[in-house]
């Protein structure tokens, strides 16, 4: 007899998520805990830990969603930039009583919004998700295709900087949160004019995305505008390049940064439109993800309730 539940997880670069979701994609528990700077084995034991608090008789299985490059026949992950430590890890080694499956974390989120979200209405998207990196995934004839779609790490300044993954000039390095908040930083650093110097107490290095989204909008401080449109910019360029390459019916834009989209986004669309065939731009929908930070949670407990399979 099939259980009407399974255990979702979706381990980023900043946070944990691990929920209990039932059949019909509803979100039963979740717990949530902050991931950023954690070595690789205390991120484990923290994923452990939420994970027995919502096991039962009643759990199928477990899925989870991590940022990385995988081995899925070992679950195991290969690279992440991303949480560095984790390079290596093999789920296997959790030995829960239920099965384990494993998927990249923005896969897992494409398949939760192409269940439960705003991917319902496509058979061909593109899911970018915008947090402290950038990553991918594809949904393409209905079904989940399975490459790395590692789009954050595509190279859209020939000459740039030394990214995490060992490329230089990657769009992540450009469009992230963790772009956006060192920008924000160098520039504060540099003697710039604004009022997120008055931000956390002073202490500039605690500064968040969300703080510079505030004083962009409700302040309008020409700095925070200034990074979130520069972000924006590349954002969009890396989206004309997608759109490109795979001439999707929609971009489904996931993740925290998501929060900025009338600053942020709107200026990586303007950018897309720029750069992007004209023909296929005006047939693509570039659009916010509904599930919100629950996407990659769904997406990775349905991977238990079809039994590994994508769809």
């Amino acid at each position: 007899m099939k259980k009407p539940y399974s255990i979702g997880v979706d381990l980023g670069g900043t946070n944990l998520r691990v929920a209990l979701v039932s059949r019909n994609w509803e979100v039963v528990r979740k717990v949530k805990e902050p991931s950023m700077g954690m070595e690789g084995g205390d991120v484990i034991q923290l994923m452990k830990k939420a994970i027995d608090g919502l096991m039962s008789p009643e759990v199928e299985g477990i899925g989870i969603g991590v940022a990385g490059v995988l081995d899925r026949a070992e679950n195991r992950i290969t690279t992440s930039p991303n949480i560095p430590p984790l390079s290596g890890y093999s789920f296997n080694d959790l030995n829960y009583p239920v099965p384990v499956y494993v998927e990249n974390d923005a896969n897992a989120a494409a398949l939760g919004e192409a269940r439960a979200g705003a991917g319902r209405d496509f058979r061909n998207f593109v899911l970018m998700t915008l947090g402290t990196g950038i990553g991918g995934g594809i949904i393409y004839g209905g079904e989940l295709l399975k490459v790395a779609a590692e789009v954050g790490h595509m190279s859209i300044v020939a000459d740039g900087k030394k990214c995490f993954c060992g490329n230089n000039g990657c769009l992540e390095l450009f469009a992230s949160a963790r772009a956006i908040i060192a920008a924000t930083i160098e520039a504060l650093e540099g003697g710039a004019e604004s009022i997120l110097r008055e931000c956390c107490q002073g202490k500039i290095y605690r500064i968040t995305p969300e703080d510079v989204y505030k004083a962009a909008l409700q302040e309008g401080d020409i700095l925070a505008r200034e990074v979130l449109k520069e972000a924006g910019r590349y954002l969009g360029i890396g989206i004309s390049n997608i759109i490109n390459i795979m001439s999707p019916e929609a971009v489904i834009l996931a993740g925290g940064l998501v929060g900025s989209w009338n600053i942020y986004v709107d200026e990586a669309i303007k950018e897309a439109s720029k750069r992007a065939f004209k023909s296929l731009f005006q047939t693509v929908s570039i659009i916010p993800a509904s599930l919100g930070d629950e996407a990659g949670v769904v997406g990775a407990a349905s991977l238990v309730f079809n039994s590994g399979k994508v769809f």
